[in-house]
């Protein structure tokens, strides 16, 4: 990807925002990934910010005692939720952001800025955003949900912009996860490549398809605290699991 053309933040959100979306997973092997990637059309482009193309991502996920974000995601309940700090470590910038999914499964981000310094807590101001959104969910008395620090995902991102078919792509590497008691997981080999297109399918998909990849089911929350806690309830995830983490 080194010799693609750079594409500004701007550019690219004005040519590929991409608000109503389908969105797809693939895990694989970073050798995998070369192959694929190596495939791309001339025009793709690669997101650069200040000279850097693979941006350094961290995000620190709050959930109950009793795993309530996790078991909802876990049990595909209907109505759920994911309360987690995004930070982009390259330009020292956090925001507090939360997902969630109604009855009539429709998923809602929104997300709030945030000090990178308090980006492991929350804060008062985090606490009634939180706070709010649960209660919009139908959550009972959402403050008296204890919120914590429990799982911190970091890797490198870089993101591509296909005009062809006015799609994205993100490939994501040099994974890790750390629970809350300080159990680490460390995935240098894989890559998680994501998809993002409207009506069109990506030119990033057809890639993956020829090369016999299909989409998973991951998520860096559910998925890589269910790896590092395999007591948990892990069904949904249990093909990524067994071919990807041993479990």
């Amino acid at each position: 990807m080194s010799t693609l053309a750079p594409i500004s933040l701007a550019e690219l959100t004005a040519a590929a925002d991409l608000q109503t979306r389908v969105d797809r997973k693939y895990v694989l092997t970073r050798a995998q990934a070369d192959v694929v990637l190596a495939g791309l059309a001339p025009d793709t482009r690669v997101l650069e910010i200040d000279g850097t193309r693979a941006m350094a991502y961290e995000s620190v996920y709050f959930d109950t005692r009793d795993l309530l974000s996790y078991r909802m995601a876990a049990h595909a309940r209907r109505r759920r939720f994911k309360l987690r700090t995004r930070s982009y470590v390259d330009s020292a910038t956090s925001f507090l952001e939360m997902k969630t999914r109604g009855a009539r499964s429709t998923t809602v981000k929104e997300r709030i800025e945030y000090d990178p310094a308090h980006r492991d807590v929350l804060t008062e101001e985090g606490r009634e955003y939180a706070d709010a959104a649960l209660d919009g969910l139908g959550i009972s008395e959402p403050e008296r949900l204890e919120l914590l620090p429990t799982l911190v995902t970091s890797y490198r991102r870089r993101t591509l912009y296909l005009p062809a078919s006015g799609s994205r792509a993100t490939v994501d590497t040099d994974l890790s996860w750390e629970s809350d008691d300080g159990t680490t997981i460390l995935r240098p080999d894989l890559a998680i490549i994501e998809t993002k297109s409207g009506s069109r399918i990506s030119d990033v998909d057809r890639l993956l398809w020829g090369h016999g990849h299909r989409p998973d089911r991951i998520s860096k929350f559910g998925t890589g605290l269910a790896a590092l806690r395999p007591d948990l309830p892990a069904n949904k995830w249990a093909r990524v699991l067994r071919r990807h983490f041993g479990v």
